[in-house]
């Protein structure tokens, strides 16, 4: 057990309300708009609403460069190891209208460190275009678990994501997908190791995770006998997640994290396919699959 403050902070209610400008390290990323020091102090944003969240707090600058106002993020590791945050944000127009969503990355945040981010949409300041931000979710994991999907290929050689998947009449499908980015062959054969993880990352029980998806439902894929899978650097392959989120009786289970093992041995991965359950305990797996899908 962490004895860290629990993740859950990021997903739950709290009073906590970090203030812009104190021991912060100023971050924004590549093309990010610097806030003119004669701005005057930042100031957090409040959320209509009334939530906040305690690992990541909006922050208003009053102008920018342009003379326009900027809103920028924070983000605070309170944890004892270091963390990579995504955090989606909605973007809202004067009357409160969500118009849409957009998510960003802070990468290897360190235990007690806080960085500032701007937010940008299209290389633009949001309140620039007359929409607000607001938090809608905060997901954390360790940073040497982080799943990636850009950038330097991992020392593994490999990459696993979890994909948007698709929902229709309480029925759940997700892929995973492994891409080997290294230079050398990479080969797996069976079923994708699970561990889910709640809001807190801690393990949750009681889940049945059943190889192959036909006990969930037919026809999604998934359902076929595992083969082995020899990918060449380039090459990827994927597995499919399949679920319902019938609620009966009982408590509802929710695990947002998924700790992937690729095959025996390899390193874990953390991915957040915000697994609702509802109070079924039962998640189908397929096996690994070659993508022949041409990249694009």
């Amino acid at each position: 057990m962490r004895t860290a403050t629990p993740l859950a902070l990021c997903a739950a209610l709290a009073s906590t309300v970090l203030l812009a400008g104190c021991g912060t390290e100023a971050a924004g990323g590549a093309g990010a708009p610097a806030a003119s020091a004669t701005c005057g102090s930042a100031s957090p944003v409040a959320d209509p609403s009334g939530r906040t969240w305690d690992n990541v707090t909006l922050v208003n600058r009053l102008c920018g460069p342009s003379g326009a106002p900027v809103t920028e993020y924070e983000v605070t590791n309170t944890e004892k190891e270091a963390l990579t945050f995504t955090i989606t944000f909605t973007l809202v127009n004067d009357s409160g209208q969500a118009m849409d969503n957009t998510t960003r990355t802070v990468e290897s945040v360190k235990p007690g460190q806080t960085v500032r981010r701007t937010l940008n949409t299209d290389d633009a300041p949001v309140m620039a275009r007359g929409r607000q931000a607001r938090i809608i979710k905060v997901r954390a994991v360790a940073a040497d678990e982080a799943s990636s999907g850009a950038g330097a290929c991992p020392p593994s050689g490999i990459r696993v994501t979890a994909d948007e998947g698709d929902a229709a009449m309480g029925l759940r499908v997700v892929g995973l997908h492994l891409l080997n980015c290294g230079t050398a062959a990479y080969r797996v054969e069976g079923y994708p190791g699970l561990q889910l993880l709640d809001e807190d990352r801690d393990p949750v029980s009681g889940v049945q995770i059943l190889h192959g998806t036909d006990k969930i439902s037919t026809g999604i894929g998934g359902d076929a006998a595992p083969r082995p899978v020899a990918l060449r650097p380039g090459e990827s392959a994927y597995a499919t997640l399949a679920w319902r989120n019938t609620t009966q009786e009982g408590d509802a289970v929710n695990a947002p994290y998924v700790r992937v093992t690729a095959k025996a041995g390899a390193a874990p991965v953390t991915v957040t396919p915000e697994l609702d359950l509802g109070t079924t305990g039962r998640l189908g797996v397929g096996p690994w699959t070659k993508d022949d899908t041409p990249a694009r």
